[in-house]
Order: C-alpha cells, then structure tokens, then sequence
C-alpha cells in the first residue's frame, strides 16, 4: 500500500462536529511529544502536512487527514503533558473517550510509544481501553534512532511487555531514519480490508 494523495480535511473540538461519513478511519494517539505528527508526515510522503513542533501538547483537537479518497487518518490530541492546566487536560480526555465510543468507521488505533520512555499510566489505561472495547491497536515505537539496534530491541521487549502486547504487534519507527514505513502501511492496509469494529 501506498500513500499517494492525502490532505487536510478539519478540525474538531466537539464530537457533536464529527464528519457525518462512512469513510474507514486510523487513529493515531500517543502522549504529548511522541511524535505524532512527525509519524503522519513520514507514511504520507508529506512534511508540511502535519505540524511539528518541540513544544509538546500542540494538538488540542481531532484533525482528520483524508488519504486516497479511500480513509481518514485522525490526529488525537496528545496526552499527558503535565503544564497544561487540569482542566485542559480533562478536555482531551473526554473528547478522546468520546471519539472511541462514537465513531462508526473506526478501523484501527496505531499508539506511539518513545522508545526512550516507559509506558506511563495514561499509556496503560489507552492500551486497557482499546483491549476492553476490542478496538484493533498496534504498538508503534518511535524514535528508533535515539538508540542503538540493540538497545531498541531491549525497550520493545520492555515496552510490549509493560503494555501487554505481543511483539508482532508492534512496530518500531524512525522518520529521521525511515525505519517502518512498510509495515505501518501493511497495518493499515490489513485493518482497512479485515472485518468491522463492534462500537460500544
């Protein structure tokens, strides 16, 4: 599968605002920094489609991403990042949770872990969702070129571990390196041609 023409669609801040579409859709969620936009920027062929920033907690909102006329990929706000005020930060959340119980055309979650980081409480609690509600996931560890190939290895072990997932559920990434492009897009491929998701 290949990415050949994608481009932004909208923003949502509401889930009461979500497209009124059938349209399959590939989430993708992951703390604050993890590298979200830098993931869709590398499996689109496009590095002016998502913005990058070091400042963590830039997406606020559910932005949808139209690929080839065919499904949405649909950035999730980060989560976790600690100098956004409380409140904030429960927005987010809610907006989240209420994504996941409302879409229709959800198809798969890729949640991004750095490979550099333990998988922390909010990580847990995504990855305990997804299992409760049997919302297909894959594991994505990004940033793969901070480390050595062995010390990669050793954190996906640690990671899968932590989160309670196989290791052929995850895949490890490095837009720096273009590392895992082919099997983020074989994921995605197979979620799109695989039976539906029982929404709750």
């Amino acid at each position: 599968m290949v990415i050949k023409q994608v481009q932004f669609i909208t923003s949502v801040g509401d889930i009461k605002q979500l497209p009124v579409n059938e349209m399959p859709e590939i989430a993708i969620a992951g703390r604050s920094n993890v590298g979200k936009s830098s993931f869709i920027n590398y499996i689109t062929n496009n590095s002016k489609l998502a913005y990058t920033s070091k400042t963590p907690g830039r997406t606020r909102l559910l932005n949808y991403y139209l690929c080839n006329n065919e499904f949405n990929l649909v950035d999730l706000p980060g989560y976790g990042f600690a100098k956004v005020p409380r409140q904030e930060l429960d927005k987010w959340r809610i907006l989240m949770e209420n994504y996941f119980s409302a879409s229709k055309s959800l198809k798969l979650v890729f949640v991004l872990i750095d490979v550099r980081r333990d998988p922390n409480n909010d990580d847990i609690t995504l990855v305990n969702y997804l299992h409760h509600y049997a919302i297909p996931f894959t594991i994505v560890v990004t940033k793969s070129d901070k480390l050595s190939k062995m010390q990669v290895n050793k954190r996906l072990i640690n990671i899968t571990s932590v989160l309670g997932a196989g290791r052929d559920n995850a895949v490890i990434m490095s837009a720096l390196k273009k590392i895992g492009k082919d099997e983020i897009l074989a994921e995605i491929y197979k979620a799109l041609t695989i039976g539906e998701i029982v929404n709750f």
